[in-house]
């Protein structure tokens, strides 16, 4: 008796385990009538803690993005612009290689329509979204919003369900705008600490940009002329200071207004939902390889003439104003120097959005004006300045280097996002170590360029330059055969974005590809695997090994950590190899199913209309479990060995699993 209350026991702890249906996102939706023919349709979702939901807008190349959408259009309604959201989270995912947008804790997400035909009650919408943590998953939702008909502004609540959603008039619901603000303050801390972030590194990047333009021909010889002579035509030493200090913050004022202008034109936000699209990034690519070729001495970018003198004359006129414009004809003058820079910082700065590209010009121009002011205050530190010279030349041929190595990574993202793989790791990798290359023999004097004047000695200061680049040079070529280079982490297109994903030693490709068995492929670490589930069965009984059942998803970041991570471990990797059949079922694939396997899912309610949906219902009606990664061990005749396992980033733990389940089939 014991033994059976035991074994009863056993069992629905088996199920309290297995059973792990989550739902860590809760739905509601409202309509709010703002006409007689226009109303917002708003879905708000409440998130547990950890866990995060995509926004519509996450760049292409990274997790699932949410997806709205709505049935029986045509006639009915029309959609008023793309659907809005609550502030989303940036997080840059080092797995895919992208930056992501994120919610945490809730999101608001509200589409305004207008209803056409008067006799329409009600609007069904799906929203398809990806919920991760430790684990993803990919869930549909599915909205019915009633359409009142009142003639003051209401509120209608909705509560969502897999397959139906219920409804009920509230006229004391807040507006969308109290919605989102709602949202806003909860999201507001952490989006703030990730903002202030991200304002430092461009500022940073901005005054190290300044300090370059500094120190080229048309900026350098400029500091000892400007600052010699406001010591000799002011009246005072201490009207020469002030002078100078208003010098300096009027090169201030003047990029400012050149960021403000970046900003208006294209808006706050504009530009940073550009960075992924591809004419944006294909046009960048080349206006900074364009810029690069300036730097290098191929043709200088000037300013029409007239504009210069113009500007020197009204800098004649004395006063503050023709101290302004004498800092306006320093911008003009030296155009053919910190043009490119700018243009490569406004770039930059812009695909960040916001009002990063005014953060951008502040930093680009204090470190451009600090130095006239300093030495206007401190005259004794011009003994310290070395002289003009070749040196100068150099600085600004570097300068192009490092911009024609930065063209190349808008050029990666225009192929990222479109998914045409020309322009792969390798690629990307030997192009940057032909670019460096190039310039570490132009440091140590074996290249010259149409500007340089001849190198009869190297400095120090260019030798220790030339020795850096050639090391960071050759740290880059072991990319070529897999080599994460950690230090670049970002810049490349991520490891699996690769003509070999697993480097040219990681799996003998072209020797497994020829003698694959129906059906498979090769996937990670030259694992051979099916995507099928009933083809790897059948695999399996004639080869007669346990099936390693993978539950994975395209964008489950995850998924990627555990087959970068854990599966290239020696204590992992050959029982992958050897030992049994691995068969991946993705579960966030959007290929649809040929209309013959279509169907409803007795689970859920669900339209399967994917192989998404089908591997998805699969493990959601076998084992009770929606998240993936999620690993099961089977017979070859498709009975469980052990209990499934999910996410395990501890080798040791994982082994266990794997070495306790093919017992169980020995």
């Amino acid at each position: 008796m014991r033994t059976y209350c035991l074994a009863i026991l056993t069992l629905l702890l088996s199920f309290t385990t297995f059973g792990q249906i989550k739902n860590p996102v809760k739905w509601t939706s409202k309509t709010e009538k703002l006409s007689e023919t226009e109303f917002n349709l708003i879905v708000t979702g409440t998130i547990e803690e950890g866990w995060h939901v995509y926004s519509q807008f996450t760049p292409d190349g990274g997790s699932l993005p949410m997806v709205l959408t709505f049935k029986d259009q045509k006639g009915n309604f029309e959609l008023l612009g793309k659907a809005k959201e609550s502030p989303y989270k940036k997080v840059y995912s080092d797995i895919f290689g992208v930056d992501e947008y994120l919610f945490e804790h809730k999101v608001v997400v509200t589409q305004k329509v207008k209803i056409t035909n008067p006799k329409l009650k009600s609007i069904s919408m799906n929203l398809d979204f990806q919920v991760c943590k430790e684990q993803c998953i990919n869930d549909t939702k599915v909205f019915t919003f009633t359409l009142p008909e009142l003639n003051t502004t209401t509120v209608v609540e909705t509560a969502s369900t897999p397959d139906t959603t219920t409804t009920a008039i509230d006229t004391t619901k807040t507006s969308t705008q109290e919605i989102v603000k709602e949202a806003v303050a909860e999201v507001q801390q952490s989006k703030d600490k990730e903002a202030d972030k991200s304002i430092w590194s461009i500022f940073f990047l901005s005054f190290l940009g300044g300090l370059a333009a500094l120190f080229t021909p048309c900026v350098f010889p400029m500091v000892p002329m400007t600052v010699s002579f406001f010591t000799k035509q002011s009246k005072t030493p201490a009207q020469g200071k002030r002078n100078a200090i208003f010098y300096g913050a009027s090169i201030i004022i003047i990029y400012i207004l050149l960021g403000s202008i970046v900003t208006a034109i294209f808006g706050a936000d504009a530009l940073n939902s550009l960075s992924t699209n591809v004419w944006f990034n294909l046009v960048f690519f080349a206006l900074l390889v364009f810029f690069a070729a300036s730097f290098l001495g191929a043709f200088e970018i000037v300013l029409p003439n007239s504009w210069a003198n113009k500007v020197d004359r009204q800098a004649d006129r004395g006063g503050f104003v023709g101290i302004l414009f004498m800092a306006l004809a320093l911008a003009i003058v030296s155009f053919s120097c910190t043009g490119p820079i700018v243009g490569n910082l406004l770039v930059i700065s812009a695909s960040k959005g916001g009002f990063a590209p005014l953060i951008g010009m502040f930093g680009f121009s204090l470190a451009l004006a600090l130095p006239f002011m300093l030495f206007a205050l401190f005259p004794s530190w011009m003994n310290t300045l070395p002289k003009s010279g070749g040196w100068l030349n150099t600085v600004k041929v570097s300068l192009g280097f490092l911009e024609l190595a930065l063209a190349f990574k808008f050029l990666s993202n225009a192929d990222l996002v479109l998914q045409k793989h020309y322009f792969e790791r390798e690629l990307f990798l030997a192009v940057w170590i032909i670019i460096f290359g190039a310039w570490a023999v132009y440091l140590f004097g074996k290249l010259t360029l149409p500007h340089d004047s001849p190198v009869t000695n190297l400095s120090v200061g260019r030798l220790f330059m030339a020795l850096f680049v050639s090391i960071f040079t050759l740290y880059l070529i072991p990319g070529l055969w897999g080599a994460p280079l950690k230090l670049i982490s970002g810049f490349p297109p991520p490891m699996h974005y690769s003509e070999s994903p697993n480097g040219l030693s990681g799996g003998g490709h072209a020797a497994t590809t020829a003698s694959l068995p129906e059906g498979a492929h090769v996937g990670p670490h030259g694992i051979i695997a099916f995507d099928d589930y009933e083809k790897g069965l059948a695999y399996a009984k004639t080869v007669n090994k346990p099936v390693f059942v993978d539950f994975t998803g395209d964008a489950c970041v995850n998924c990627r950590k555990m087959e970068e991570n854990v599966w290239p471990s020696n204590a992992i990797l050959p029982t992958l190899k050897e030992k049994v059949v691995l068969i991946s079922l993705v579960c966030d694939r959007k290929i649809e199913l040929p209309k013959s396997e279509q169907y409803v899912s007795k689970a859920t309610g669900k339209e399967i209309v994917t192989i998404g949906n089908k591997w998805s219902d699969f493990q959601i009606t076998r084992y009770q479990n929606n998240a993936q990664p999620l690993y099961v061990l089977q017979t070859p005749d498709g009975k469980d060995l052990s209990k499934p396992i999910g996410y395990t980033p501890d080798v040791k733990e994982y082994k266990e699993w794997l070495e306790s389940g093919l017992k169980n089939f020995k």
